[in-house]
């Protein structure tokens, strides 16, 4: 009987063991999955900028600053009590300088709008897919082609060219077309790092 009892005890700690084994292992391995799942996401939501973009000619004659108005992804910091990263997708219709929930992109998948405030918050974001950090691990995001003070933007015109920026004047806007590829980095809070490239002369973007 105390055999029987003794041996019971020994299988509960060798199940303990292996269910502990099991929790290391798959843990870090579904933390991977996430950052690898943002990785697709991502690359999808700069292709569809860049249809978008292509889709929506933002030429305006009578407005100076038009070219303000291009489809853009922007990367950017939550609030410093908050920490970690999330992306924007929109179009500044207004010419405000502001991103707002109603100037961004509806993701064709969900029919939410591709933003969040930088509260970083479920009650502060329509798609929770641009909250890199919380949802997906990630650590950073660094674009080589950065002009601006944020983490980074990427913005098209309809004819698929790619800005580093958007200017706040008319006559040098053009001198931020991309005139090599801009590779997007990005790690994750396990080390993985993983790259997009976004050429220059196509717009086409691609992980390598």
């Amino acid at each position: 009987m105390n055999k029987k009892k003794s041996f019971s005890v020994l299988e509960i700690i060798l199940v303990i063991l292996v269910g502990a084994m099991f929790y290391i292992s798959v843990i870090p391995n579904s933390k991977n999955l996430n950052s690898s799942l943002f990785i697709d996401n991502l690359l999808f939501y700069i292709k569809q900028v860049r249809h978008q973009a292509m889709l929506d000619d933002k030429y305006d004659l009578n407005n100076e600053l038009w070219h303000k108005k291009f489809w853009t992804i922007k990367f950017l910091k939550c609030r410093s009590n908050v920490g970690g990263i999330y992306f924007n997708i929109y179009s500044d219709k207004n010419l405000s300088g502001k991103i707002n929930k109603e100037d961004s992109l509806k993701d064709p998948l969900t029919n939410t709008y591709l933003y969040s405030s930088n509260y970083c918050s479920e009650n502060n974001t329509n798609n929770s897919n641009v909250l890199l950090t919380k949802n997906y691990n990630i650590e950073s995001v660094d674009l080589t082609c950065n002009d601006t003070l944020s983490l980074g933007q990427i913005s098209f015109d309809d004819k698929s060219r790619v800005y580093s920026k958007l200017s706040n004047t008319s006559n040098d806007f053009e001198d931020y077309v991309l005139k090599e590829n801009c590779i997007v980095n990005i790690i994750d809070k396990m080390g993985n790092e993983s790259k997009i490239v976004i050429e220059s002369d196509t717009g086409y973007s691609y992980k390598i």
